[in-house]
């Protein structure tokens, strides 16, 4: 018998800032977990579901609900990725992003986004690979 579930973990890191994804495939479905920088923890996490989109129901859309812990900001970043693995892979997507760097900056901040689309980019290429 098939495992239900797998895994890979990718890391990024940049001027002192290191973020990793770790994504679990749960049967067609996918746990992300973001976390990093001076304390990993979890700071918001978002669900999606694929559906058709509104513009073009020939295409894959998802809809997306968000969860925040009281005063974390990673609520738009987990909103992001949640939202578009759900439409690239069509399937139901859960991620938990937890990020957080000491005197951020927006320099800091910028990195951070910078690193967390790296990885999402890397992941998708490489699900996509046979």
């Amino acid at each position: 018998m098939k495992p239900f579930i797998s895994s890979q973990s990718l890391y990024k890191e940049k001027d002192n800032i290191s973020i990793e994804l770790l994504a679990l495939s749960v049967g067609n479905d996918l746990v992300i977990v973001i976390a990093g920088g001076d304390k990993a923890h979890i700071g918001a996490s978002a669900l999606s579901q694929p559906r058709a989109s509104l513009e073009n129901p020939d295409k894959i859309s998802a809809s997306t609900s968000v969860m925040c812990v009281l005063g974390h900001k990673e609520d738009l970043l987990a909103h992001h990725i949640a939202q578009k693995l759900s439409a690239t892979f069509n399937c139901v997507v859960n991620v938990t992003c937890g990020i957080h760097i000491d005197n951020a900056d927006s320099s800091k901040i910028k990195i951070t986004q910078t690193l967390v689309n790296e990885l999402l980019d890397d992941f998708i290429s490489r699900a996509n690979q046979p």
